[in-house]
């Protein structure tokens, strides 16, 4: 049975991480009681939130919380979209904010990063030491805990990877303060069950990911974008395969509906190389040489042109590149004010094409704007649920009367569909509270039994974020 946090409770903390480390005051609390979902009705604040700055100090917290079996949510850069690190009832927050030190070692290609470390200046610390880490979830002050706790993913997917393959080893606090150490900065290893593989992707809710070891890459020496606008979406899509066919990996591959990109370089101020056609794909190359790079761009072109493309635009600099990824990135900020979720469907690549049919027919039933966009070659579709019609280039929001019950009902038909051709509810967002109750879509009870079982044996008194993936 979980306990209330009291007095002598905070005390303890106090003690164990410092005064000024331990957060009561309403107002502050606010903060840590939500992360980036659209909707505050899922938020919770927090009975206080703790903010270590050693893993030490972390050990020392989670020993008194399962002590007592009060809920303890860890919290990075709380840039995720499902509640994930949303708080138990009368739990308490652990961010790991202050855990914000990186180690490069140029040695061995890798870099030694605490949890607490974001997405931007751990990029800056790779690039300086003249090394690439090729994934790129999206959100900039996403923190490596955080990412590491999602399994996060993004655009350069298709060739590279998502997060997991570059983890090489964790460094993790167990419910009751014990520290262990699963991977490491070796290549192999058959030594016993994976746990790493385990504790990636799990939410928070086994153990509390403190530092990571994580594998770099050379720089590529030559990056080129290239956009391609179609006269629809279903069109462009069907392109992916054909050049995927030709032998050719490009680092990615998006879609979007010019709909989206026309907001979106409003909203920032910034220009997108053509307003042709109805839907655009977005490739992104790299190659060792120049000539290489051709080549490929080449090779590219022709695919896409025979499959209808209008045209084809090259962004060879710098600062072309930049633009069109600022305007890429930036799309989800552009329209979330009337967003309900942006859902993070994957299914096999094969099927995009047909689920954003299905994605189009769902709009015309329902009345909603259903913008939609993603990673065509993995397969990865983001659908915006909007609380909003679009009409004559103008988003119109309507009152919740008339969106929240079609909302759900679209959110049911997309899951179903997604299940249907084979794939899941999440490629890189997680479950956290708001896919809870579509995680039996997916998978067989014998599954969820399973995960609750792992969960049992890492934390046996349940209070490492309680109540997100499954209850």
């Amino acid at each position: 049975m979980m306990e209330h946090v009291d007095a002598g409770f905070l005390d303890e903390l106090r003690a164990a991480v410092g005064p000024g480390n331990v957060l009561t005051d309403p107002e502050k609390l606010a903060d840590y009681g939500h992360d980036e979902f659209s909707l505050r009705d899922i938020s919770r604040v927090p009975a206080a939130a703790v903010l270590p700055a050693t893993t030490d100090e972390v050990s020392a917290v989670l020993r008194l919380a399962d002590a007592r079996r009060v809920p303890v949510t860890a919290r990075g850069g709380a840039t995720g979209l499902c509640g994930g690190c949303v708080p138990a009832p009368g739990g308490i927050v652990l961010s790991l904010e202050k855990m914000d030190r990186v180690v490069i070692d140029a040695a061995n290609q890798l870099a030694v990063a605490e949890a607490g470390v974001t997405l931007t200046g751990f990029v800056a610390a790779a690039e300086e030491a003249g090394l690439f880490f090729p994934p790129h979830p999206g959100a900039e002050s996403a923190m490596i805990g955080g990412m590491v706790a999602t399994n996060a993913g993004g655009s350069r997917a298709v060739k590279y990877g998502v997060f997991r393959n570059y983890i090489r080893g964790l460094e993790v606090v167990l419910p009751g303060g014990a520290v262990i150490h699963p991977g490491g900065k070796y290549l192999k290893s058959s030594t016993g069950y994976n746990l790493m593989n385990l504790i990636i992707g799990s939410e928070g809710t086994l153990c509390i990911v403190t530092r990571a070891i994580i594998q770099l890459l050379a720089q590529p020496p030559v990056l080129r974008s290239l956009v391609v606008p179609f006269d629809t979406l279903e069109q462009a899509i069907e392109a992916v395969p054909k050049i995927l066919a030709r032998q050719i990996v490009p680092v990615a591959i998006e879609f979007a509906g010019l709909d989206t990109i026309a907001i979106t370089e409003k909203f920032l101020n910034k220009r997108w190389p053509t307003h042709a056609g109805t839907a655009h794909l977005l490739v992104i190359l790299d190659a060792a040489t120049d000539e290489e790079q051709d080549r490929l761009s080449q090779v590219v072109a022709e695919v896409c042109l025979e499959q209808g493309a209008l045209d084809v635009f090259i962004a060879d600099t710098p600062g072309k590149q930049s633009e069109i990824l600022a305007i890429r990135s930036s799309i989800y900020d552009a329209i979330k004010a009337e967003s309900v979720e942006l859902l993070d469907i994957s299914v096999p690549r094969a099927e995009v094409a047909a689920h954003v049919r299905k994605i189009r027919e769902l709009e015309e039933k329902h009345g909603l704007w259903l913008p939609t966009f993603g990673h065509a070659a993995d397969g990865n579709v983001h659908t915006h649920i909007m609380k909003a019609r679009y009409e004559g280039g103008k988003i119109i929001p309507l009152p919740e009367s008339e969106w929240r019950g079609r909302a759900d009902a679209i959110l049911a038909e997309l899951y179903q569909d997604a299940r249907d051709r084979g794939g899941v509810v999440s490629a890189e967002h997680g479950i956290g509270i708001v896919k809870k109750p579509y995680v039996s879509l997916v998978l067989e009870p014998a599954q969820i039994e399973l995960m609750r079982g792992i969960k049992k044996a890492f934390d046996p008194n349940g209070i490492l974020n309680p109540g997100k993936i499954f209850d």
